[in-house]
Parts: C-alpha cells; sequence; structure tokens
C-alpha cells in the first residue's frame, strides 16, 4: 500500500537518467522534502552523468538495472516511496508494468505510450493502481507549470479574454536533440512528432479550452532537418514542421504552429487566447504575458507584465522552471494535500490527439475523433 507522507521527505527512484531525468534530478535536489534514493539506467554513461548531477549525494544512492529490480528491493525493505520514469518513450508501457500494484507513487513523463493500445491498458493499469493501493499516478506535462504559462492559463479561465473561440500555440525551436542509440529519430520509437514533441500542447488545449476535441487536421513533413542523416542505413522519418487544427466540442478551435528549424526565434513559445472581449498571449522565454482588450477603433490599450521566475529553478531545467513546480504538485497529491492535476487519462487523449494528427498529415485529410 501507498505510504501517505505528513512529514519527512519523500524518497525517490529516477528511471531513466538522460536528459530529462538529469533535469528531474536538478529539481529534486532543490525541495527539502525530497531525496533521490535509486537511479536506473541501462546505459553507463547515463548513470555516470545523473551521479554527476547529484554531487556528494551519489554516494548514498543505489543503482538498479530495471523496474523490476526496484521493486523486488523495496520488497525486501528498500525504503522508496515514488519512481519517475523518464527512459525513451516507447519503453513506457512496459517499464511501468512492474510499478503497477505496489503502492508506489509514480510520476511518468510524456507521452504516456507511443501507441493508442498501449495507452488505453495504461489507463487501466494506473487506475487500479490507485484505486487498490492508494498510489498516486501523474503524467509529465511539464508545460503546464512554466509560471508564465500557468497564469495565462488561469487567466482565460478566469474570464479575461471572454467567450474563448480561438486558441493559438507556436513553438519555433531547435531540432531534436541526439538521443543514446538515436531512438528518436523514428516514429516506432517516438510514437512520431506529433505524439513525442507536441502531445505537451495537445494538453494545453484541452486545458485551456475545456472541451474535448473532434476533428484534427495536420498538414506536415521532414523538411529540413535530419534529412542526410543514416542510422544502420535507414533513414530517420520525423514530422520536423506542422501545422495542427484541432476543432472541440465547445466550438473553439485551437491552432498549433509547430517548426523545429527555427532555433534562432527570440521566444520558442507563443500562445495566443482570443475571445469576444479579448486577446490574451504568453511568451517563452521573455516570461511576458501581453494583455489586448477590444477597442474598435479606439487608441489601442495594451497592457505588458513580466512574471518573473526564480533564476535558481530556471537554471536546473530546460523548461522554464516548471519541472520544480510540477514536483511541488506532485508532492502535494502524494501527501494527500492536493489533487493529481495530471491524470492517466489526460496523457491518453494528449496522445491520441498527437496520433490523429499523424495520421492527417500521412493520409492529408482531417481526422474525425471518437469522444
Amino acid at each position: 500500500m501507498a505510504v501517505k507522507h505528513d512529514g519527512g521527505k519523500v524518497r525517490f527512484a529516477i528511471v531513466g537518467t538522460g536528459l530529462m531525468g538529469i533535469e528531474h534530478i536538478r529539481n529534486l535536489k532543490l525541495r527539502p522534502d525530497a531525496q533521490i534514493v535509486a537511479l536506473s539506467d541501462p546505459t553507463r554513461r547515463s548513470l555516470d552523468k545523473a551521479k554527476a548531477a547529484l554531487g556528494e549525494d551519489a554516494n548514498s544512492v543505489e543503482t538498479f538495472d530495471d523496474c523490476a529490480a526496484i521493486v523486488a528491493a523495496r520488497n525486501s525493505g528498500f525504503a522508496l516511496d515514488a519512481v519517475i520514469v523518464a527512459s525513451p518513450n516507447h519503453t513506457h508501457h512496459d517499464t511501468l508494468k512492474p510499478l503497477f500494484g505496489t503502492g508506489l507513487h509514480i510520476l511518468c513523463e510524456k507521452p504516456l505510450c507511443t501507441t493508442l493500445d498501449d495507452a488505453r491498458r495504461t489507463v487501466d493499469a494506473a487506475l487500479a493502481h490507485t484505486e487498490r493501493t492508494g498510489g498516486v499516478f501523474w503524467v509529465g506535462m511539464e508545460y503546464r507549470y512554466m509560471p508564465p504559462v500557468a497564469e495565462f492559463v488561469a487567466r482565460v479561465k478566469a474570464g479575461a479574454v471572454g467567450n474563448l473561440r480561438m486558441l493559438a500555440i507556436r513553438e519555433h525551436r531547435f531540432p531534436f536533440l541526439r538521443k543514446v542509440r538515436d531512438w528518436n529519430r523514428f516514429n516506432r520509437n517516438t510514437g512520431g512528432t506529433m505524439v513525442e514533441k507536441c502531445c505537451h500542447f495537445f494538453d494545453l488545449m484541452r486545458l485551456i479550452v475545456d472541451a474535448e476535441p473532434t476533428r484534427v487536421f495536420c498538414s506536415g513533413a521532414m523538411d529540413v532537418n535530419h534529412r542526410d542523416e543514416r542510422y544502420a542505413g535507414e533513414k530517420p522519418d520525423i514530422i520536423d514542421n506542422s501545422y495542427t487544427i484541432v476543432d472541440f466540442a465547445n466550438g473553439a478551435r485551437a491552432m498549433l504552429d509547430l517548426c523545429m528549424f527555427a532555433e534562432g526565434s527570440r521566444n520558442e513559445q507563443e500562445i495566443a487566447a482570443v475571445g469576444d472581449r479579448a486577446k490574451l498571449e504568453v511568451l517563452i522565454p521573455d516570461g511576458d504575458i501581453v494583455f489586448s482588450p477590444r477597442v474598435g477603433f479606439a487608441p489601442k490599450k495594451v497592457e505588458r507584465e513580466h512574471v518573473v521566475v526564480d533564476e535558481q529553478v530556471l537554471r536546473a531545467g530546460h523548461h522554464h522552471g516548471a519541472t520544480y513546480y510540477q514536483h511541488g504538485a506532485f508532492l502535494a497529491a502524494i501527501r494527500g494535500q492536493g489533487a493529481v492535476e495530471v491524470t492517466a487519462e489526460d496523457g491518453l487523449r494528449a496522445v491520441a490527439i498527437g496520433v490523429a494528427a499523424e495520421r492527417s498529415a500521412r493520409e492529408k485529410r482531417a481526422i474525425d475523433l471518437d469522444p
């Protein structure tokens, strides 16, 4: 059974110690109510980097071959409360299996899984895990927790723009980074760019619009990046730019503009919500929120406000402080002081939109979604 923590440190294992795993390590180290006690990764170099990130704390951390070994150690008395799964996308389904039913609290990085069938099975297992043991299950959707984005979402939900009709998200960024064994160069491992990268944004769309999607149309291709790369003679097949339009059941519509060869952009993410009363924007990494009410032909009344984020938190990762604040919400849920804010069902629905977008891009047609 899960242990509800009313005090003391929550003891964490990090499974998958690549770039995102190390970001979790750096942010947990900033929290006095958390302690990393275990690491797991099949790649020695990744483990060594994680230990370097831990510094002196690495001396008291155990390493394990896999989740089954972690669970076996816990069953034999190893003190552990929570696990963060940050392994490659295509491993999530099988990596999670030994953790279910243990009572451990689980944060699984996005995407929940790379296929709808695996995601559905994981949702069922996660629900049973929580019902039977009390263990929290949480999907890592960092973009919700960037402080400027969180403030933007709160203002939209509070009615700042009136009746929301249009939501536009732009991510103009750098190409996919190199990963161990180049797993992220192929759709079979990532679920496709629209799942791997863009599930964050589809999750934000559902959160902000507060409705379920009914139709997805995506136009995308691999036009610039990775075209000359070969891995064991095989050419990458991941989308590097796209436009995606999502229609929602409440009549609102959203658009994602993705470009992964625009690393020279001042802001990597720009989100704009437009309703019948005003337009609201948030810019990352500028950290600014811009409010533009409707004024007819009168002079503009644009208001710009900066959302301050602690510099130490900003330096701890690549998501504008989001991982630190997500950890705080996850820890609150573990202690029974807050709700699970990103459920397995949320993870499934973000994957479903991404799968539909991938299919739409391939088949060059709109895809209807069954709620």
